[in-house]
This record gives C-alpha cells, structure tokens and sequence, in this order.
C-alpha cells in the first residue's frame, strides 16, 4: 500500500533540512521563506532488524524492505487558507498526504531567521493550526450549505449529515482540530469522504540544537503542554545533527557518532518508526530463496485481505495462510525447522494478521 507523510511547518524551521536527512535527496535549504517552492518527494526505508534477521537466515536473492513518501511542503505562513505565500497550492499538497510531521522551531540561533522575527514554538504551530482549520471551515461550509437543502426535502441521512458538520463547524471556530473531536465511528464516518486536512494524524517534532537533543530544552517542554489534549504525539529531533549523520558512509561510524552524542537511535530512524505507528501500521513478511520482502497492512488486517496487498488475486482465491511467528522463526532458523516443532499455523479467513507474522499464503483463481 502507498503511504505518504507531508512534512509542514513556517518557512526556516529545519524542513527541508530535516528532508534531505531522511532521503538523502538535496532539496535546496537556505536561509529564507519560500526556498521550498515545489513539493520534493523522496521515498525512505523502515528501519527494521527483521528484515536483516530473515535475510541472514533465508539467504534470498533479494531484500525488500518497507517504505514511506515523505513530501517536503513549503513552508506555510499567516494567511495560507486564503492564498498567501502560494498558500492554496501548500494546502493541497497537505490533502493528498495520509498523515502530517509538523516540524516546530525549538532553537536559538541568530543566524537563521524566524519569519515572524522571534522562536515562539507555542505560536508557531498555532499559525499552522489555524490556516489548516481555515482551510477545513472551508470546505465544509460548502457541504453544509449542500445537505442543509437536501434535508429540507426530508432526507434523513442529509439531515444527520447536517447535524454532524454543524458540530464540526463549531469546534472549528473554537480553534480545534477535527481530529480531537469527540463523536462515534459512525458519525465520524460522515465527513470522512470530506478530506480534512486536521483530521489527518500528526507527528510534531521539535527540531532542537544539539545540546537539547537527548532532554529537549524550555521550547519543547512549552510546546509539549501545547498539545495535551490532542491526539498527537511530539518527537525531539535536531535536524542539524541528522544532516550530520547523513553524510557518514556506514552504520560503523554512524554508531560512533551517536553514542558520543549519548544518543542510541538517530532521530531519523525514530521519526520513520514513529510515522509508521502514526498511521497505524503492522508489517508482515514473505521469506523465500528469490525474495524476503516487508508488507505494509492497517493493524486489523484480516488474512484474504493482507494477501490482496501482494496481489488482488490472492485475496480472490484465498484459500489458507501458512503463519510462522517470526520468533520462531528466529529462534528455529527455517521454515521447516518451523514446521517439524509445529510452529507453522494454517489459518483461514477470519485470521487477524499479527505484527511480524511470516506468512505463506495458498489460493487458487
């Protein structure tokens, strides 16, 4: 499955920078708002030691690991939600994206200008917020005025439809995200076709210097007491210190750097990590002598559909999935060890795939 994460924030934050870190691509970072004018797209890898586990063990001829698009958005300013700083054309990419790393400034530094003049994290994230619920106050105005005239006529989906989006309006106009709105599933499920852009789940990181990358600093602590009460979580990464990491040739020295930093994970591979949780996601794997290949599913997943991920007509003629916990798979060291100590399970169509399941799928079309 296609997953994209839209990396936002005000211009000269550590966006771009932050970008180039996670796809050693080279977007342009320079010193001033508007450097980013065109989305750049890069694809990043999971970090995941089983894959490396199941490779060693399987020996395959090829390795395919789990990815994410990552788009760098331009930096958005005061005013997006109604075309400023080619606020619109920001926005959209916004929409097209499964979930939001909203980078917030939380570092000094006299040489990198702020757009509004001073660091203010608490402030910052505000003006994102605000162009976001802007821009969703503005779609769905247009919807309202939509099923207002159809529940007149006395349709009663359209009337409930109604009653819906008038909550979300007033929580809006509150200065609140849709996405920490308190309704059911169902109704939920009403202006999901919608898009929002603040109903999208959000990562934000705090970009610190490298002095306040282990413990945070006074920004981040400001910015953490922001966000109570919000389904979102905060990620504590320097951007500087990553663009540093990125420029070392192996993982030898990439270990070394980090452990004088008293770091144990770059803030890259948190991030990706965190992003992937985010969305709420599990891997599975297929292991033969061609290929060990990662598969992403949403947690939930039953088994004819996590086999359609690999080809809609395995989830048509879905006929059993073959499970191996990857444990016992570590543990045992073959798939036929797996199944001589009766580690291997048949499951049908209602299985619930697991994280870490490896799994060989039978089907017949």
């Amino acid at each position: 499955m296609s997953l994209k994460c839209g990396i936002v924030g005000l211009p000269n934050v550590g966006k771009s920078t932050l970008f180039n870190s996670l796809t050693n691509a080279k977007a342009q970072a320079a010193n001033f708002p508007f450097c980013t004018i065109e989305p750049n797209v890069g694809m990043i890898t999971v970090p995941d030691e089983r894959l490396t586990v199941l490779q060693d063990l399987v020996k395959p001829e090829k390795l395919v690991p789990n990815t994410i698009e990552i788009v760098d958005i331009a930096g958005l300013v005061k005013g997006a939600s109604k075309g400023e700083g080619l606020g619109n054309q920001f926005l959209g990419n916004i929409r097209e994206t499964d979930a939001i790393i909203h980078v917030v400034r939380c570092f000094d530094d006299a040489n990198v200008v702020h757009v509004d003049g001073s660091i203010d994290p608490v402030r910052d994230k505000e003006i994102i917020d605000s162009e976001l619920q802007l821009k969703d106050l503005e779609t769905l105005e247009k919807s309202i005025h939509k099923v207002e005239k159809i529940g007149k006529s006395g349709d009663k989906e359209a009337k409930k439809c109604y009653d819906i989006f008038m909550i979300c309006k007033e929580h809006l106009e509150q200065g609140k995200s849709i996405r920490t709105i308190n309704l059911s599933k169902e109704d939920k499920e009403l202006y999901a076709g919608l898009f929002f852009l603040t109903n999208k789940p959000t990562l934000y990181v705090a970009n610190v210097d490298e002095a306040s990358a282990t413990e945070g600093n006074e920004y981040v602590e400001k910015l953490r007491q922001a966000i109570q009460g919000e389904d979102a979580d905060l990620l504590i990464v320097s951007a500087a210190i990553e663009a540093d990491i990125a420029e070392l040739d192996n993982s030898v020295d990439k270990k070394a750097f980090l452990d004088d930093l008293g770091l144990e994970q770059s803030g890259l591979d948190r991030l990706i990590t965190a992003s992937y949780q985010l969305l709420t996601l599990e891997t599975f794997f297929t292991a033969g002598e061609k290929e060990v290949r990662a598969w992403t599913i949403r947690r939930g997943t039953k088994a004819p559909q996590a086999a359609g991920v690999i080809h809609t007509d395995f989830e048509k003629g879905f006929i059993k999935a073959e499970i191996i916990k990857f444990k016992d798979y570590e543990s045992l060291g073959s798939e036929l060890s797996c199944k001589e100590a009766g580690k291997l399970a048949m499951e049908g169509k209602e299985y619930v795939m697991e994280d870490g399941d490896v799994v060989h799928f039978r089907f017949n079309v």
